[in-house]
């Protein structure tokens, strides 16, 4: 696996910790060297995204390009880049969520553990279920923005 595909379900211990599901923690380890992650915000969506410190630079270089004055941009700074949190992989695999970010994106046990391909997001299940219904979504509006997009 040279990128984070997948979905996994998993609980959040008492103390907020989830182990991080073995092809994604082998992928950190392999291509990252690197136990040392970043959690934030999404922009948009209620949940979080953990990102391998070399992917968090990369991403940092693009947003450092962007107009700092435009209010879209100062809400997105000030949702993503100030909730950004340094953690790091346990002994265990296992990941602390910090109780703001669980707060933030309604994490309480249940949840599911995304790839997506640069970083990983972690949603409450219910919220997961909600945006991907299929019934949830406009499928011929999304059908034909994703084949503009040659997909």
């Amino acid at each position: 696996m040279s990128s984070f595909i997948g979905k996994f379900y998993h609980t959040l211990d008492t103390k907020g910790r989830v182990m991080l599901p073995v092809p994604l923690r082998e992928l950190i380890h392999k291509k990252y060297n690197s136990d040392k992650l970043y959690i934030t915000n999404s922009g948009f969506d209620t949940c979080l995204h953990i990102y391998p410190s070399e992917e968090w630079i990369k991403f940092e270089e693009k947003v450092k390009k962007l107009p700092s004055m435009n209010e879209a941009v100062k809400y997105y700074l000030r949702r993503v880049i100030a909730g950004a949190t340094e953690i790091s992989l346990d002994k265990q695999g296992r990941i602390l969520i910090p109780y703001e970010h669980r707060q933030d994106a309604k994490i309480t046990s249940e949840i599911v553990i995304v790839g997506q391909i640069d970083k990983i997001e972690i949603w409450e299940k219910s919220e997961w279920d909600a945006i991907t219904d299929p019934k949830n979504v406009d499928k011929k509006a999304f059908e034909a923005v994703l084949a503009a997009y040659g997909l």
